[in-house]
């Protein structure tokens, strides 16, 4: 199985398309937004083009209304992985959701299910005085986690209040990953970050030349729960505003592709020291006259 993953804007989608074109393999999509249909050009998804030119999986499969979880997608994958195995061709696994890949991987954590007075007492405090009492409780995870990750700061906390272990002790009894059945053959793509983030800038102003406005309107008109994967996309926030009249439109570019470059940073960070240190990282821009070389990175078809 080939894997090709980095921040966004690093070029996997294309290099993916170009290793599926030359070895009929089927390209797994393992990228939190592009698992919904509602924001195809927002999230970057494929065109009707690229879809043509190679088999895709597990793109635009879900509805906006829906959460997707790093165990729902893992399960998804893993059983869509099997089939094209069992089909004798190569799955190509490309994205940029560490937490989905370290999930489908490494496992999950059999964490129990959460007391519902206990989650409702932590998703209704702000995210300051969640982080606080998780720095009391759970010093070590309060410092990894950013301040302002409503998320995650309310996931660690509900977990230690709710079954009197660290979200990290569970973390270590891990099942259901697929890490040793598999042969595969990892890249990560980690381009100089001043051509990444120009890139980013590029990319996000094109979307908006696309159409992705247009995306955010009908969205907006669901009224879904802002709380929902689908409204925190990137971009999403951004866009909203200026429909609204909050911004500007040269405002709400500036600010989703500030978004963006922020957003790839934190991906960047994350694929230069999460994965194990025997995965390939290729470090140079992505183009076609290294294209060669980077697909020698991955290796023969298991």
């Amino acid at each position: 199985m080939a894997l090709i993953a980095g921040p966004t804007a690093s070029g996997k989608s294309a290099l993916a398309l170009q290793l599926a074109v030359q070895s009929g393999g089927v390209i797994v999509n393992a990228d939190s937004a592009q698992i919904y249909r509602d924001l195809p050009i927002l999230s970057a998804a494929p065109t009707a083009e690229e879809r043509a030119r190679a088999d895709h999986r597990l793109y635009g499969v879900l509805d906006g209304a829906q959460s997707c979880s790093a165990a729902d997608w893992a399960a998804m994958a893993k059983g869509g992985i099997a089939d094209i195995h069992a089909a004798g061709r190569l799955p190509i696994l490309v994205g940029g959701t560490g937490l989905y890949l370290r999930t489908l991987f490494d496992g999950i954590a059999p964490v129990p299910s959460i007391d519902p007075g206990v989650r409702q007492q932590v998703r209704s405090c702000p995210v300051a005085q969640n982080h606080e009492e998780l720095f009391r409780l759970d010093p070590e995870a309060a410092a990894k986690l950013n301040p302002a990750d409503t998320t995650r700061v309310a996931r660690a906390l509900e977990v230690v209040l709710s079954t009197g272990k660290r979200l990290a002790e569970w973390q270590k009894e891990c099942e259901g990953g697929i890490g040793d059945q598999v042969m595969l053959r990892p890249l990560v793509l980690l381009p100089p970050r001043d051509w990444l983030y120009r890139r980013c800038d590029d990319r996000f102003a094109q979307m908006i030349d696309a159409g992705a406005s247009a995306e955010v309107e009908t969205l907006l008109e669901r009224n879904l729960d802002p709380a929902l994967p689908v409204m925190r996309a990137i971009g999403v926030r951004e866009i909203a505003a200026w429909l609204e009249g909050d911004l500007t439109r040269d405002e709400a570019v500036a600010a989703g592709q500030q978004s963006t470059r922020r957003y790839a940073k934190r991906q960047y960070t994350w694929f230069a020291h999460q994965p194990p240190e025997n995965w390939p990282r290729f470090r140079k821009p992505l183009d076609p006259a290294n294209l060669a070389e980077v697909l020698a990175l991955l290796g023969p078809r298991d």
